[in-house]
């Protein structure tokens, strides 16, 4: 039986050292903050300066998407909808048409647990001036949270509300369909091994060359520790918390995801991370089940055999859908 002899261990082990930092000099990163989030995007290619305009392309489809469909920006498509579809039918473009068309239907499946029009009410909270609506603000603008307001025409391409009062809110599906975007051009792009993240929703493109990527969940009262670390390749991820932004008054947490039914922030779960291959319905499913609770919600995912989730409730405790059960 031959061995290597002690001599040739050496130039092995050289070539090895050299080998990963060639790998590692491959690999490239971005970081902007887009959409009221961190943006972070990494590629490999052995061009450096292609890997650079695969990244400028992720960007600026971020800020495409900011520029369209943040309800900040005066000027986006979706606060013109805003402004004038409690009015009269408006025309929007065929993507925006058909991400509302999803968010329905997102609606739909989830009883009613994710809804867009939760911003009707949900416009009221700041989250950075420490502000929350009373309830009898609340009270007056409730029955405007219902997707059912929302009346699409295909042949048109138009929305309309069916109450004036309704004002829409895509945060919580437009990140993921924004990092599916990004994913997407990249490959068109010919890149094979790549990860795009905004804020809580990760896209993974293969795996981390001959590794899988390492995806942490943070746990959701602690930002230096992570509460789960999964290791995924080709897939995407999104994690809704109470932590994301928030306040305090009163021993009171005042959250970002808001119960269509009640219009205030839900309590029952503090962080839902949803696993499948579209970021989009990742992105709308963490806030949906989220809303809905530990058992509705995993009953919810357990009924969608591409999907799976990990809870932690109000006591801390993880919870799994049955794929992921150990």
């Amino acid at each position: 039986m031959s061995r290597i002899k002690p001599m040739a261990v050496i130039p092995l082990l050289g070539y090895l050292m050299l080998f990963a930092q060639f790998t590692f000099a491959n690999w490239h990163e971005r970081s902007a903050g887009i959409m009221g989030t961190n943006i972070y995007a990494e590629v490999f290619h052995e061009d450096a300066a292609y890997a650079s305009r695969a990244l400028d392309a992720v960007m600026q489809e971020m800020e495409r998407i900011n520029q369209q469909m943040s309800p900040y920006i005066d000027s986006s498509e979706l606060s013109q909808v805003n402004k004038y579809a409690g009015k009269k039918a408006v025309s929007i473009s065929k993507e925006l048409f058909d991400l509302l068309s999803l968010s329905i239907e997102i609606s739909r499946l989830s009883k009613g647990a994710f809804d867009i029009t939760y911003a009707s009410v949900g416009y009221l909270y700041n989250y950075k001036d420490k502000q929350h609506p009373s309830q009898s603000d609340i009270q007056t603008l409730l029955d405007a949270i219902n997707y059912e307001h929302i009346e699409l025409k295909a042949s048109a391409g138009t929305v309309k509300f069916l109450n004036p009062k309704v004002k829409i809110d895509l945060g919580g599906i437009a990140k993921g369909y924004a990092v599916d975007n990004a994913i997407k051009i990249l490959q068109e792009m010919g890149i094979r091994h790549a990860l795009v993240t905004a804020g809580g929703d990760t896209k993974l493109l293969g795996d981390r060359k001959g590794k899988p990527w390492v995806v942490g969940i943070r746990d959701p009262r602690d930002k230096h520790k992570q509460a789960v670390v999964i290791p995924l390749e080709n897939t995407a991820m999104s994690t809704s918390g109470d932590y994301e932004r928030y306040f305090e008054d009163k021993g009171v947490r005042y959250h970002h995801i808001i119960s269509p039914r009640t219009g205030r922030s839900t309590h029952e779960v503090q962080s839902v991370s949803i696993i499948g291959d579209k970021s989009v319905y990742n992105d709308a499913l963490s806030t949906a089940v989220f809303v809905m609770g530990v058992q509705d919600g995993i009953g919810l995912i357990n009924s969608l055999p591409a999907y799976e989730a990990i809870v932690m409730d109000n006591h801390r405790r993880m919870h799994y859908s049955k794929g992921l059960t150990p």
